[in-house]
């Protein structure tokens, strides 16, 4: 079950990554919901993600709190 909350924060934070804003307000969704190691292994996942995608750097201060 946790797993799957993971993978369904991933599906919904790139279906956002349009608006930064709206991107932001989904990962601290997502960080205040999900476990520890499920938010380390969400912070890889995201590294990667928006390495094209500089805008959303910001909503990185979400996962440093």
């Amino acid at each position: 079950m946790a797993r799957a909350m993971l993978e369904y924060y991933k599906t919904v934070l790139q279906k956002v990554s349009f608006d930064a804003k709206l991107f932001s307000k989904e990962l601290k969704k997502a960080v205040s919901r999900l476990l520890p190691n499920e938010i380390e292994e969400l912070k890889h996942w995201l590294q990667q993600f928006i390495t094209d995608k500089p805008e959303l750097r910001p909503s990185l201060i979400y996962l440093k709190a």
